[in-house]
């Protein structure tokens, strides 16, 4: 669906992405992970044909956007990192401008409010400039969805919202993958991008360092986890049989071991100490999150 072969951009002698390849499936949801200034936001505006890049190609659906950018883009919707409408348009006036510029069909606004659960009851005829800065930013939501466009690129789609703003926009992405939309957002939100993503491309420096599925991340992560065990009785011997049985470290917190190991060898560990005449009474893991990935991964570096 997306290819993106060597794509790099320099202002002058800052190179703020460099040689970025990457292939995007259809109806796949994609992630952008990175910190501020990683290459991110100007990957996503050379995508969409914001920014001429200094070097590289971008295929949508087999179309080079710099050839054929009109025919391209009507591929596309996006969402900017900072959403800026008119001040004195009203909430309506601008769903009407925009989707009259892509030829949304007639009440589109009512239906994409309504999927997205972003109901603007007693907003609709409220000028922009009056919205709070979360309400701006279901505009903009609502607004790059009015298109019907197979691929929907956003840019950090969360900032501002509220709490349950987000569950909603993360229960209306979900629906639309199921729907069999091609997905591709930046975050630094990294629950966001384990909840949504398929796969994630971590950006570090302007470069794509790694692409991998959420699943493989923690794969490729290989940290020990935790695992809560409540034993009885509660016996410090206990612990050098759970470190002879493989774990890297023991604590005693209350009236559990809180042991760390290879998940590899938690059953062992489990085993031994029922064979030393400790009684398990319950045991739960805490297995890596993508978040320990990316702040193990940067450490890295």
């Amino acid at each position: 669906m997306i290819r993106i072969d060597g794509l790099s951009k320099t202002y002058g002698e800052f190179q703020a992405i460099r040689g970025v390849s990457l292939e995007i499936r259809a109806g796949e949801t994609f992630a952008l992970l990175g910190p501020n200034g990683s290459g991110k936001s100007t990957t996503l505006k050379c995508l969409v044909g914001l920014t001429v890049p200094t070097a590289g190609q971008i295929l949508i659906n087999g179309i080079d956007i710099r050839i054929r950018p009109r025919e391209a883009r009507r591929l596309l919707s996006y969402l900017p990192q900072r959403v800026s409408f008119p001040d004195n348009l009203t909430v309506r006036e601008v769903a009407d401008f925009f989707g009259s510029l892509r030829q949304a069909a007639s009440g589109r606004f009512a239906e994409v409010a309504a999927s997205t659960h972003f109901e603007f009851n007693g907003f609709s005829n409220k000028p922009v400039g009056t919205l709070s800065g979360g309400m701006l930013q279901r505009l903009g939501l609502l607004v790059a969805c009015l298109p019907d466009a197979p691929v929907l690129i956003l840019d950090e789609p969360m900032i501002n919202l509220d709490p349950e703003g987000a569950i909603r926009f993360r229960r209306f992405l979900q629906e639309l993958k199921g729907e069999g939309k091609t997905i591709i957002f930046s975050s630094h939100m990294l629950a966001d991008v384990e909840q949504l993503a398929d796969r994630v491309g971590i950006f570090v420096g302007g470069r794509l360092a790694s692409v991998e599925t959420v699943e493989n991340l923690r794969k490729r992560l290989n940290r020990d986890s935790k695992m809560r065990v409540a034993i009885r009785p509660l016996d410090y011997r206990f612990v050098e049989v759970v470190r002879d049985a493989g774990a890297q470290q023991v604590s005693v917190e209350g009236e559990r071991l809180i042991v760390t190991s290879a998940p590899d060898r938690r059953l062992s560990i489990l085993a031994a100490l029922q064979a030393a005449g400790a009684e398990i009474l319950e045991f739960t893991t805490e297995d890596p999150s993508l978040e320990d990935f990316y702040l193990t991964y940067l450490r890295g570096l």
